[in-house]
């Protein structure tokens, strides 16, 4: 990707959000009218304490994946009793394993109509990350998906997540977790974020921000990244654009 680097007028970079919104418009109400189609995460209970390969860069929350040093950074909202947010996940982590440019940061939203599930995963994949460190956390997200029933269901009866430590255990025990949660949805509903997936595009070299409804697919989220580059560096801001669908990502 190459990202332009020269101002264009209002009116050209007005056009180009109002084409960007057009056609992530269309998309979402493409995926509206149907159920989310899940992808499988290949993933066991063998595999569940075995080194993954997945580039997690923070030590502790906000959970970041990808490079570091990436001049943009995604902020998902998300739910993990979400079906949205399940079908989304494999396929933004395969966008991101393909663009350096841009790193992951999760942001726990668990929905009301989901709850109490979606705060008991919450604090399962916390406390996992706490006492694994970020990879742990990533991988713990990941079995969350692949096990849960979904739409507020839960894990099912009996099933528990394998090879938990100690420590873990601990923190589960503990005021820690639920703590971050309620932070983290506080900040969720200060900003007027209510649904997941949501979207925080930030430019870290401008402080400039856009905010996407919705799981966003591969060209969308490149016209975003280009549009909010090329929005100049002058004081920051925040954007908002709608929701587009899943699809053939990475591009």
């Amino acid at each position: 990707m190459q990202i332009n680097r020269f101002m264009p007028s209002r009116s050209v970079a007005f056009a180009a959000l109002l084409v960007v919104a057009a056609l992530i418009t269309a998309a979402w109400l493409g995926l509206r009218r149907q159920a989310p189609m899940v992808e499988p995460i290949s993933f066991s209970a063998e595999t569940a304490t075995a080194p993954v390969t997945m580039a997690a860069t923070s030590s502790g929350p906000p959970w970041r994946y990808g490079r570091p040093d990436a001049r943009f950074t995604v902020i998902e909202y998300a739910d993990l009793e979400c079906p949205f947010c399940r079908a989304y996940f494999a396929v933004l982590k395969r966008w991101i394993d393909v663009h350096p440019e841009v790193n992951w940061q999760w942001h726990h939203l668990p929905l009301t109509t989901h709850e109490p599930a979606a705060s008991t995963n919450a604090r399962l994949v916390e406390c996992v990350g706490e006492a694994g460190g970020p990879a742990a956390f990533w991988q713990a997200v990941e079995w969350v998906y692949a096990h849960t029933r979904g739409d507020g269901q839960g894990l099912p009866d009996g099933l528990s997540y394998p090879g938990i430590t100690p420590n873990a255990r601990q923190c589960l025990d503990s005021e820690r977790p639920e703590t971050l949660i309620r932070t983290q949805s506080a900040s969720a509903a200060q900003e007027g974020i209510k649904v997941t997936p949501t979207l925080r595009l930030q430019d870290r070299q401008s402080g400039k921000t856009l905010l996407l409804h919705g799981p966003v697919e591969g060209d969308a989220l490149l016209s975003a990244i280009d549009l909010l580059s090329a929005s100049g560096t002058t004081e920051p801001e925040t954007k908002e654009g709608p929701a587009d669908s899943l699809g053939e990502m990475p591009r």
